[in-house]
């Protein structure tokens, strides 16, 4: 003891005598050393900490099947919900209401006008109206459950959904891109009595769409005052149209008590418009859609939790699924949703003037972020700037740090930032496959937590999504903690589950209840056990994450998420004198559709000399000028066939070898082998893409 004393006393004489002997200006120089470090340890950039092992993100659930949950699950049992008090949506909006303590909860806005706020309170309120209003007009849980919605994204579209969860209504969701023939399927199939429109073309489209005697609208809500000519229509029709205001006000000369639902009682019957055929009606409950939400707060409430403080801007359709899980997930905690004009061309000044913090998004808007931040840089030292600055922030990235003030946010970045408001702290892309490339340098340059999910309607909206801690790209994530996935056979195209590929399947607490009144295709989409089989090829990758690298059927997603059924184009364009064979592609990726058309060698010679006035072999046709006017007749079929513009191809390259069993495009029954195809005409298909201008 004695040694130890004499010890730190001669230590702490040899100290004091430094000190002494120390000019001041070292002293200062060692005291600006300090503070700077102390502050650097205090500032400096933290890494995220990933939600669980990111080298193994989903489990092998006991059983066969090579089934995979969520590690995020302490048992083999889905969730179902994340609070007691929330297992349906109107009890999501109740709780909202609570925590936020009555605060803003529905926003919009008019041209160059800052937003008005509705509260939580009057929201409950309107919703309570309104429903007492369907109930009045003979709508019931029992008997005239479903109301149509045919609007954009507004504040009175949610109103609408709200009162029917109040009362244990269900929303039918309408939009444009239907088209008349699937709108008058749908309202004939759900039964619909009552319709909420938002603008008087809806009213008129409806109108037309239900000219025959028979048809079961009695009531058409307006959110804005009809004409005179537009109530004496719906008289002829026998169908009452009136202001959504004066509905609120019948609902409230008549208020009735909520009828809460269950988690069991349905939700939504969302229609999805497919490839072929009608519309199918994927039946949701507020169990499904539920636990949908659910999943991604418990995926996100260590890393970036959602709080009565958050803002989102609503402009994807609230016709889909993906827009409605995220605004669950807003209302469960009392935060804010403001609404767009109306117009994409305004997202970008509604960006500005919401300044919002959650902002869902979908591939299409990603790229063409992507191709303006690359137009900016229009010479090669600005993209040498932009590409060093993406890798010094994306080795940061890979290290788990998330920030928007280093230095090369301040220098390069903060631009992108700002077109998003300067606030937004999460985002999520889905409805379509996303470039790894493009989304890597979006989540350096944007500076928030950013995920990509995978899903489908059937699943009420996604069953995968990448995790916190997980920074790379080129997959989606492993399974929700709502659901397992399991891969099966697909023997044709050499996809085995024993090697971790194939059809992608979905079991779990968010699956749907099947399609209405439509037995023969739900037994066609979900099985006997439950499974729903989504028709997209995936591929465990060693980290338990999900791969999609293909589709079962020749069905695909542009990157705007139109379905596209190539063989049914194809069809249509080989009723061309001038074509013999042609294969149309398209890429999720791409925005568009090209073909590599083969000439019909019987009738090139006369359908060239006939409407082009050319003459010469089949080879020397197809090495002129013939191209366009080929393309020309196509484009003129898939008009006269009834193809949409997407369906339409935007460029084609003519080959002058037929498909055929000899050189292994064709199979023996004569049906193509598009996966021999893709990969044969792979550098044309490449150079088709890059001639076309978007």
């Amino acid at each position: 003891m004695l040694n130890q004393e004499f010890i730190q006393k001669l230590s702490d004489l040899d100290v004091s005598q430094y000190m002494r002997n120390v000019s001041i200006p070292v002293l200062v120089s060692m005291g600006a050393v300090a503070a700077a470090t102390i502050y650097y340890l205090a500032t400096r950039p933290k890494a995220l900490p990933p939600v669980c092992d990111l080298q193994m993100q989903s489990a092998e659930v006991p059983g066969g099947d090579f089934a995979r949950r969520s590690v995020l699950l302490t048992s083999d049992s889905p969730l179902t919900h994340v609070y007691d008090d929330a297992t349906t949506l109107y009890e999501f909006f109740l709780r909202g209401a609570s925590v936020s303590n009555n605060g803003p909860c529905l926003g919009s806005r008019k041209p160059k006008q800052p937003y008005e706020w509705m509260s939580y309170r009057e929201v409950i309120e309107q919703a309570e109206n309104l429903g007492s209003a369907f109930l009045h007009k003979g709508s019931s849980k029992t008997a005239d459950p479903y109301i149509g919605i045919f609007s954009q994204n507004r504040p009175e579209w949610t109103i609408s959904e709200l009162a029917c969860y109040t009362y244990s209504l269900v929303s039918v969701p309408l939009y444009d891109t239907l088209g008349t023939e699937a709108i008058a399927y749908i309202i004939d199939k759900a039964s619909l009595s009552t319709i909420v429109c938002d603008v008087t073309d809806k009213v008129n489209l409806v109108l037309d769409c239900i000219n025959d005697t028979k048809h079961s609208v009695k009531t058409i809500v307006l959110m804005e005052s009809p004409g005179a000519s537009l109530i004496e229509k719906g008289q002829q029709a026998g169908i009452h149209i009136l202001s959504l205001q004066e509905m609120i006000a019948l609902g409230k000369a008549n208020h009735q008590q909520p009828q809460p639902p269950q988690p069991e009682d349905m939700a939504v019957i969302c229609f999805t418009s497919g490839t072929t055929g009608k519309p199918k009606g994927a039946m949701l409950t507020h169990g499904n859609i539920v636990s949908n939400c659910s999943s991604v707060i418990k995926i996100t409430e260590t890393s970036c939790p959602v709080r009565p403080s958050d803002v989102h801007l609503s402009y994807l359709p609230l016709a889909h699924m993906f827009e409605r899980v995220v605004q669950g997930v807003m209302l469960l905690h009392g935060a804010r949703i403001g609404y767009f004009q109306g117009d994409i061309r305004r997202l970008s000044d509604d960006l500005k003037a919401l300044k919002p913090t959650v902002f869902p998004v979908v591939p299409r808007l990603l790229n063409r972020m992507y191709d303006k931040i690359f137009g900016y840089a229009n010479s090669p030292w600005k993209r040498w700037l932009l590409g060093f600055a993406f890798r010094r922030k994306h080795s940061e990235l890979m290290k788990g740090i998330i920030r928007r003030d280093s230095i090369w946010d301040q220098l390069i970045f903060h631009k992108v930032q700002d077109s998003l408001g300067g606030r937004v702290r999460l985002m999520i892309t889905g409805a379509a496959p996303i470039s790894p490339v493009v989304f890597s340098f979006l989540r350096v340059a944007l500076g928030c937590q950013f995920y990509e999910g995978y899903g489908q309607t059937e699943c009420t909206a996604g069953c995968t999504v990448t995790l916190p801690g997980d920074w790379t790209a080129g997959h989606v994530g492993p399974p929700l903690p709502c659901n397992t996935i399991k891969l099966v056979d697909v023997p044709e195209m050499n996809y085995l589950a024993v090697n971790g590929e194939g059809e992608v399947c979905v079991k779990g607490a968010n699956v749907f209840q099947g399609y209405l009144n439509d037995p023969e295709r739900t037994a066609e989409t979900i099985d006997a056990d439950g499974w729903v089989h989504t028709g997209d090829v995936g591929k465990w990758l060693p980290n338990g994450t999900l791969k999609i690298v293909d589709r079962k059927k020749h069905i695909f997603k542009l990157a705007q998420g139109e379905y596209i059924a190539p063989e049914k184009i194809e069809n249509i364009y080989m009723r061309s004198d001038a074509v013999a064979q042609v294969f149309v592609h398209g890429d999720s990726l791409q925005a568009c559709l090209v073909a590599v058309v083969i000439p019909d060698p019987d009738f090139l010679s006369d359908w060239t000399k006939r409407t082009l006035g050319l003459q010469g072999s089949y080879q020397e046709l197809c090495g002129r000028e013939v191209k366009s006017a080929i393309m020309d007749d196509m484009l003129r079929l898939g008009k006269e066939g009834g193809l949409k513009s997407f369906e339409q191809v935007k460029a084609i390259c003519i080959h002058t070898e037929l498909f055929s069993i000899e050189n292994g495009l064709l199979t023996p029954t004569m049906k193509a082998k598009r996966n021999e195809l893709r990969q044969y005409f792979r550098s044309q298909i490449d150079e088709l893409y890059a001639g076309i201008k978007m």
